[in-house]
């Protein structure tokens, strides 16, 4: 059904692209039904003529803005979702916890405020704290420090444990409420388990707010002791429910992982082991397994490290949030904000990361490009809609930036338009945006980008182990063509 569905988007979106692209006279429409003849047209005054010429050239123009805007409002800008959905809420801010934190005073002086305070500011005060001191605000306010950016990495793991094991047991107890009902108790038992499977294993939480439909990031590697390091920021249809869904395998038997990847093993290393198909490889645990075994083969014996970060509300499935900004407006400031807490924290990897950005996390990516230079190396989008920006210069960023997008992506058939906010700009992969266009050979779909042996998650690696001379950009002709260039004798 869901494959049924995919189909009929997309035969819906070349039908609505070959209208927008004809010229409004070849365009079938009631209005030239009810054109007057010539012989009528004749015995009207020049005046009137002129008038009924502007008001068919402005009812054309109105013809291609509503199917420009038709065609954006429907724009599909996630992994897996194609139903239509209600508008989702934004969250933002800290979580749960914030006012007892404030109010805090154990330590003889004010902890910095989670809504406000800086990252720099958040990592100076735990440099002035013990290490006792430090676990005794993770185990009293949990979900804070959890996702306090600034704060030690290793204590952001301890605290987010912590608060997956409280809201578990909270989930559990209210599944097995006899005043809720059974919907209410069949809610909590899901959610118990998706908190119970975040706990499995030496899991590195970086970050989960159970808000709403619920966020999490995901550290794959040992972070601490990376040199080279990546964030995948998803797109839509991603949250704590899908991101958790056993689609992919999130700690595989360390036996899988090779001899040489083993060698710089740390806590969480066991997860490097690829994903066991291009279909697993489309989740978020997905693509960031497959990135990181992909790290794993071409530098062995190189630290790295993979974030899987899905720390904004993103659009579910069809309707005005796909085709709009308004998430990912709120979303940007949260990337922003993680990186820069990542670029300041202790235990931080030894270089800025690579983003890369699949999809409607584009846009996101798109919206925080000016903040996020100094905290991101490179800047990577694929499958993009766009990023509400006309050019890699209207960007703003110190980053250099990338685009990757195969033939048989779907995305390729929207409209890049951007209309009264509905659709989101220029495509990024285009050769008039200015980013670099990576080589997609072997990719299969919107979904395929970090499957397994495709040319990019070979170049997804390359640029963030930084070598540029091993990266290969897109040919014009065919994306899964055996000959690709090099495109980076600039950067080296």
């Amino acid at each position: 059904m869901v494959q049924r569905g995919q189909h009929d988007e997309r035969e819906r979106y070349a039908r609505g692209a070959e209208v927008l692209a004809a010229p409004v006279e070849a365009r079938p429409a009631a209005a030239a039904a009810a054109s007057p003849s010539p012989t009528a047209g004749s015995t009207l005054a020049p005046r009137a003529r002129r008038g009924r010429r502007g008001r068919r050239r402005r009812a054309g123009r109105g013809r291609r803005t509503l199917v420009a805007v038709a065609l954006a409002i429907t724009t599909v800008t996630g992994t897996a979702g194609w139903a239509v959905a209600h508008e989702q809420p934004a969250v933002t801010g800290p979580p749960p916890g914030a006012s007892a934190w404030r109010a805090d005073d154990s330590l003889g002086r004010p902890l910095p405020d989670p809504a406000t305070a800086s990252p720099t500011a958040v990592a100076r005060f735990f440099a002035g704290l013990t290490t006792a001191e430090q676990h005794t605000l993770a185990q009293r306010h949990p979900l804070i420090t959890g996702n306090l950016d600034g704060a030690p990495i290793t204590l952001r793991y301890a605290a987010n444990a912590r608060a997956l094991a409280v809201e578990r047991d909270r989930e559990l107890a209210r599944a097995r409420d006899g005043g809720l009902t059974s919907q209410g108790r069949d809610r909590a038992r899901d959610r118990a388990e998706r908190y119970a499977a975040l706990l499995a294993g030496d899991r590195q939480i970086l970050a989960f707010d159970p808000r709403d439909r619920g966020q999490v990031a995901e550290v794959y590697g040992d972070l601490t002791r990376a040199r080279r390091a990546a964030v995948i920021v998803p797109g839509s249809d991603i949250d704590l429910g899908s991101y958790a869904t056993p689609t992919a395998p999130a700690t595989p038997p360390r036996a899988a992982t090779t001899t040489a990847d083993r060698a710089d093993a740390g806590p969480g290393d066991g997860a490097s082991a690829p994903p066991a198909d291009a279909e697993a490889a489309a989740t978020p645990i997905g693509m960031a397994t497959s990135l990181r075994s992909e790290l794993a083969r071409q530098a062995p014996h190189t630290g790295t490290a993979v974030i899987s970060w899905t720390g904004y509300s993103t659009p579910v499935g069809l309707g005005l949030d796909a085709a709009t900004g308004r998430l990912a407006r709120a979303g940007a400031p949260r990337l922003d904000r993680f990186l820069a807490g990542l670029a300041v924290a202790d235990g931080a990897p030894a270089a800025p990361p690579t983003v890369l950005c699949h999809s409607y996390g584009s846009v996101v990516c798109g919206l925080a490009a000016h903040r996020i230079g100094p905290d991101a190396s490179d800047l990577v989008v694929l499958g993009s809609p766009g990023t509400r920006a006309d050019s890699v210069a209207d960007l703003g960023t110190g980053a250099r930036v990338w685009a990757a997008k195969d033939g048989s992506d779907w995305i390729g058939k929207i409209p890049h338009v951007e209309l009264f906010g509905l659709g989101h700009g220029a495509d990024p992969a285009s050769g008039g945006f200015g980013a670099r266009r990576l080589s997609t050979a072997r990719v299969d779909g919107h979904a395929g980008y970090f499957a397994p042996n495709t040319e990019s998650v070979r170049n997804f690696a390359r640029i963030t182990l930084g070598d540029f001379d091993a990266v290969r950009c897109a040919v014009d002709s065919d994306s899964t063509a055996a000959e690709v260039r090099g495109c980076v004798s600039d950067l080296l």
